[in-house]
């Protein structure tokens, strides 16, 4: 029996019969031709134009200048590589009818144009806007005579630099272009060139273990002993030793580089001859441990874990002179100004302080920062600017301007920020990290552009120093290394080993 769907099944195939029998006419096609030759239409399409307005290839060079990269040099080439492009393309294109992209992105006149003698004057003509080529780009003929070196071969004049006689693909202005000395651009080593062991390097972000003197000697906290090493001579010699339940908590050479402090864990501070090796004096003071020293010509400041600032005349019979008290936790870092009579104190507080010589209690107090403030670098090349960064909840570095106590920049770095130099020779800041990445990175100020990230230590990198002559900067660590780049440096010295241990076994 047949159901409902059969029914329709057979009623739909039935209809369709007579349709397959007289096929539905079918639509004409047109028939397109095309041609092998496109003619452009250079009246519509201004050349010049869309050249001047075309987007820069080295934005397309993606950046990330808030956190630490390593490939600020690659970059730097791809930049410099795409400028060089856009240059060769504009002289092929164009030859002398475009100018140079400087000069396309200058204003054609300024203001002064306009008005002339209190009147109006119609403003000048642009000979850098766009406009239609003067010649034909797609017809290629001889070059026209002009007036170019000869030389004389076989009896014939030739025109050198004639481009009918030339086997480079590109024009004889761009080929200039290529071979015309360039900007060398800054190479830094990241493998140091030096790796001295320090056994017993505490890895304490406290502490300040590591200073450099201005007579080239590197004085280094190890345990209950003064170490220092001579880069000149690359020897090694141990300086003091403190009692049998006592520790280095921090070192600082007096500026002419003759005479260094030695803070302990009890809380004294001595002054030490380095050459003559006999302690001078002992100041006491504190009542917990002096983790941070820094010299003011005759004056000592020492920073403790008692709260409190102590400065010292090392002339005066006395142990201090003043006590500057402000701070709610441990003092971590200390730093004078080198023109005004300003020191800077940062705590574990998360706060910043300045003072001055001659007042009690601090002229500037900044709160902004979340961390501990260790890391302290006062500006050598502008007046009042001072740097700071905070620990692992902070990670950030923030300039202030002393002079009128505000904040003028900041960068978050991504990873604890341990000590901060400012660079003698160039401006630029060269930061220390622990917590997360454990690296060395330099920034360009103002522009905070990152240069590099020096990386190699296992540890975070507690202790930052810089030589002398500005080209070295030396990093310790709690994997007790001490690592020398060569980071403002012209030339890249040979790397090679040296340990501690080879010269002072009794460290161990």
């Amino acid at each position: 029996m047949a159901t409902e769907e059969d029914r329709v099944r057979s009623t739909s195939s039935s209809t369709q019969l007579p349709y397959q029998r007289n096929p539905s006419p079918q639509r004409k096609r047109i028939r397109v031709s095309y041609s092998d030759r496109y003619i452009p239409n250079r009246e519509s399409v201004n050349l010049q134009a869309g050249f001047s307005l075309k987007p820069d290839s080295s934005a397309t060079v993606e950046r990330t200048t808030n956190r630490l990269t390593e490939n600020e040099l690659d970059i730097q080439r791809i930049e410099e590589a795409n400028r060089t492009f856009s240059d060769v393309l504009r002289s092929e294109l164009f030859g002398d009818d475009v100018p140079s992209s400087e000069q396309s992105r200058t204003p054609s006149s300024s203001n002064s144009d306009m008005v002339s003698a209190g009147s109006v004057t119609p403003p000048r003509s642009n000979p850098s806007a766009p406009s239609t080529p003067s010649r034909n780009l797609f017809t290629f003929m001889s070059p026209s005579a002009r007036k170019t070196p000869t030389r004389q071969i076989g009896g014939a004049t030739l025109d050198v630099e004639n481009e009918v006689f030339s086997l480079s693909p590109v024009r004889f202005r761009s080929q200039k272009m290529l071979l015309s000395p360039r900007k060398q651009l800054r190479s830094i080593s990241k493998v140091p060139f030096r790796v001295l062991d320090a056994p017993e390097l505490a890895d304490d972000f406290y502490l300040n273990l590591v200073d450099w003197s201005s007579t080239n000697v590197l004085g280094v906290g190890l345990a209950r002993a003064v170490y220092l090493w001579n880069s000149f001579t690359g020897t090694v010699n141990k300086l003091c030793q403190l009692g049998e339940h006592d520790l280095v908590t921090s070192v600082a050479w007096l500026q002419e580089g003759k005479y260094i402090a030695v803070g302990s864990h009890r809380g004294v501070v001595q002054i030490w001859d380095a050459e003559a090796q006999r302690k001078l004096r002992t100041m006491d003071g504190h009542t917990s441990r002096a983790g941070s020293l820094a010299w003011h010509g005759h004056i000592l400041s020492s920073g403790s874990r008692d709260k409190t600032i102590l400065l010292r005349d090392v002339r005066a019979p006395g142990s201090y002179f003043r006590r500057l008290t402000g701070h709610k936790q441990e003092i971590c870092g200390l730093k004078w100004s080198y023109e005004d009579d300003k020191l800077a104190s940062g705590g574990n507080d998360n706060k910043l302080f300045v003072w001055n010589s001659t007042s009690e209690s601090p002229v500037l107090k900044f709160t902004e920062h979340v961390a501990a403030v260790k890391a302290i670098a006062w500006s050598p090349h502008q007046r009042g600017i001072l740097a700071s960064g905070g620990g692992t909840a902070d990670q950030r570095i923030k300039f202030w301007n002393t002079m009128t106590g505000r904040q003028i920049n900041e960068i978050d770095t991504g990873s604890q920020i341990c000590n901060l130099v400012w660079s003698k020779n160039s401006n630029e800041v060269v930061s220390a990290h622990g917590y997360s990445q454990n690296q060395i990175a330099i920034w360009k100020y103002p522009s905070m552009r990152q240069v590099t990230a020096l990386t190699g230590h296992t540890c975070r990198v507690l202790y930052l120093a810089i030589s002398p002559d500005g080209q070295t900067i030396v990093s310790g660590a709690g994997d007790e290394t001490l690592r020398f780049w060569n980071v403002f440096g012209k030339g890249r010295p040979e790397y090679r080993e040296v340990t501690l241990l080879d010269v002072v076994p009794q460290l161990r």
